[in-house]
């Protein structure tokens, strides 16, 4: 019989949700294959292709990329079409990437078969859904951005109009400028960790747009501790594993040992920061379902799910069941 604290912490999260996966190991191996490695490749390799197609004179890349998106010039090609392409590709599979594992996730928490068929076919559900609160969410940042250029902006035409000299080029200026942005940087860390459970949301209860969020900031609420130490957990971890093993390819295409270490260091990273993504989106519904139980929601769902059986959850090696009791405080 297993018991689950009244107030899940940062660690029991990650072991649950790690439980989960090695439970269906080969699926989510699946699911990582097809959707986060692509995506954590792309993110390493971007850097490196975006300056060799800079700096290469072949005629090749250039002539395949005008089929894409012809421009003009060179120049407009190299500097629009490049960056649309990967910001359009990482969209597609990161989208790809939670409604599917979202998806397994939930249905793995129950103890119910998990199927890389039902999981991609989720997709045509949940796919415009999450595009729709994905941009509403960016909106909403824009949005607040906008705010804080403007009160930057009135704040020194006000000390202007008051006969203050403003000199942009003084410290001064400068550490308002970094004040400025460190608000900024707080606020959206603070949005983040609200609507932290907005994808889940969608994914599970087929809700988009503002509705998500508002859903996530009410069952976040007691949990904000949990729900930004995973935040800059993942953050810092996947951060971490971007900033050494991405970069440009310094050499030449010659030197077989140099571009082996860099296809190694490439391969290595990618697949690093995909086993934390996958992590995260499935500590994020792990965290979504406690949410749920503190709030007294799970309870009702679980009575439906196994009327008068005892709940089994897939959280051990020999699938032993566990009757779960969640208790409130």
């Amino acid at each position: 019989m297993a018991t689950l604290a009244p107030t899940p912490n940062f660690w029991g999260i990650l072991y649950e949700s790690k439980r989960i996966i090695k439970a269906h190991s080969r699926h989510f191996l699946a699911l990582t294959v097809l959707f986060l490695l692509p995506l954590s490749f792309s993110i390493l390799i971007y850097p490196t292709f975006q300056t060799t197609l800079s700096q290469s004179q072949s005629k090749h890349i250039l002539f395949l990329l005008s089929y894409i998106t012809p421009t003009s010039s060179d120049y407009s090609l190299q500097t629009l079409a490049l960056p649309l392409i990967f910001v359009l590709f990482v969209s597609l599979f990161s989208l790809c990437a939670i409604g599917t594992i979202t998806y397994s996730t939930y249905h793995g928490f129950y103890g119910r078969p998990v199927k890389l068929a039902s999981s991609i076919k989720s997709l045509f559900h949940s796919f415009i859904p999450l595009a729709i609160t994905t941009i509403v969410f960016e909106i909403v940042v824009v949005l607040i951005f906008a705010l804080f250029g403007i009160f930057a902006v009135l704040a020194v035409k006000g000390f202007e109009i008051l006969g203050f000299v403003v000199d942009y080029n003084s410290n001064y200026f400068l550490g308002f400028c970094i004040v400025i942005v460190m608000i900024f940087v707080l606020v959206c860390v603070r949005l983040q960790v609200n609507w932290l459970l907005a994808c889940v949301i969608v994914v599970v209860e087929s809700k988009w747009g503002l509705e998500p969020l508002r859903r996530s900031s009410y069952l976040t609420k007691g949990m904000r501790p949990v729900s930004l130490s995973l935040t800059l957990f993942f953050a810092a971890a996947i951060g971490f594993f971007l900033w050494g093993c991405s970069g440009t390819f310094s050499g030449s295409f010659s030197d077989v040992w140099k571009c082996l270490s860099f296809v190694l260091q490439t391969v290595l990273g990618s697949s690093i920061i995909a086993m934390f993504m996958l992590q995260k989106l499935a500590s994020t519904t792990v965290l979504y379902m406690y949410c749920k139980a503190l709030r007294g929601e799970l309870a009702g769902e679980i009575a439906e799910e196994f009327a008068c059986e005892y709940v089994s959850l897939p959280f051990d090696d020999a699938k032993v069941p566990h009757v779960v009791f969640v208790v409130q405080t």
